[in-house]
């Protein structure tokens, strides 16, 4: 399946993509996809209603703006330097072990809304990555278990203020937490809709250049990897969202470097996944 949501912001209601391409509004029955949606076996509701209901269900309107697949999850788990190209077009030496991050949940959006460069910025810079969905609470998991644990994969760019992450001191979640540096979506696929997600083209283009070109096959800590690694640290929760990590192709990686302005025009897409669409501006 692939979920969606719709509507204003604050205010979105569930979906779901058919296979034919309609999009089915769910919302009479699934008031959200959120912890409580994933903890309770909501996928398989999900699958058994649309079964039921296709035919007389209504459908989305074709105009309707897109939110997050997901409702604000209880954390947003990123791995930095997770593509030894990145790590090289960075300056910094392929990890022996996940760089692990998180990203305020507050930064949230939907896939096609306004990238907001936030007050005195003057490195905001983007990362098309793969992200992972938590479908249950998971703990201790073993690496040959951890796709057990999966709810789906989306599309995510990891929108990143260079100067705050790495001039400012301290964690990197300073750089990563601006409203609107997490935009997800347009849908959520379920695993049965992947058939392989360490191999997954993923790209960016800013004002129809290229600048990212990748492939998750190049990942140096693989998905079930990542997953069985961080749940040795912490709950991880239904619905949580795990970021893999972007290929070369940033803007801190260009000689010189090249950062976002009001104006710019930013495409992503991944295999399976689709494609995301936002325009810079600046801050009220």
């Amino acid at each position: 399946m692939k979920l969606l949501r719709f509507g204003p912001s604050g205010h979105e209601k569930t979906g779901v993509i058919l296979p034919d391409g309609r999009r089915l509004d769910t919302s009479a029955a699934f008031a959200d996809f959120n912890e409580a949606f994933f903890a309770t076996e909501g996928l398989s509701r999900l699958s058994a209603w649309v079964s039921a209901n296709a035919g007389n269900a209504p459908l989305i309107p074709a105009d309707a703006r897109l939110g997050s697949p997901i409702a604000r999850p209880s954390k947003i788990i990123c791995i930095g330097l997770n593509y030894r190209d990145h790590a090289a077009e960075s300056g910094m030496t392929p990890p022996a072990e996940p760089v692990v991050f998180f990203k305020s949940t507050t930064a949230l959006c939907g896939p096609n809304d306004d990238l907001v460069i936030p007050r005195n910025s003057l490195k905001t810079d983007w990362e098309v990555e793969l992200a992972v969905v938590i479908g249950r609470t998971t703990r201790y998991v073993t690496e040959s278990a951890a796709c057990s644990c999966i709810a789906g994969y989306v599309l995510h760019n990891d929108y990143s203020e260079r100067a705050w992450q790495l001039e400012r001191g301290g964690q990197w979640v300073k750089g990563k937490s601006c409203d609107t540096f997490a935009p997800l979506g347009p849908w959520l696929s379920t695993p049965d809709e992947i058939a392989d997600p360490n191999n997954l083209r993923l790209w960016l283009t800013v004002n129809g250049r290229k600048f990212q070109d990748g492939n998750t096959r190049n990942l140096i800590f693989n998905v079930p990897f990542v997953i069985s690694y961080l749940s040795q640290f912490m709950t991880l929760l239904p619905g949580d969202v795990i970021s893999t990590g972007t290929p070369a192709g940033v803007g801190l990686g260009q000689k010189p470097p090249l950062y976002l302005k009001p104006g710019d025009e930013i495409e992503l897409g991944i295999d399976g996944l689709g494609a995301q669409r936002q325009v810079a501006r600046a801050s009220n």
